[in-house]
């Protein structure tokens, strides 16, 4: 199972980066723990200069922005290769 992440404090750039990540991930049928941090601690964990970020198996993938939907699938479908 893909573990999801997106760091943000909840702004509208993060809430919209979790509705592509779930369309995503819903479309693909990938089973995947989708979580939102907004734990300021456990963001700058990741060493993030800005939000929202997204961490894909722990591994950031995308910060300070909103990725397409285009990129999250390309994400997505690499890591489960």
């Amino acid at each position: 199972m893909l573990t999801v992440k997106i760091l943000g404090p909840g702004c509208a750039n993060c809430k919209r980066l979790e509705q592509i990540v779930r369309k995503v991930v819903s479309d693909l049928a990938i089973d995947a723990q989708v979580v939102k941090v907004s734990d300021y601690g456990s963001i700058m964990a990741y060493d993030l200069l800005s939000t929202p970020g997204l961490v894909i198996n722990e591994k950031v993938v995308s910060a300070g922005r909103i990725p397409s939907p285009g990129e999250v699938t390309t994400w997505l479908a690499n890591v489960l290769e």
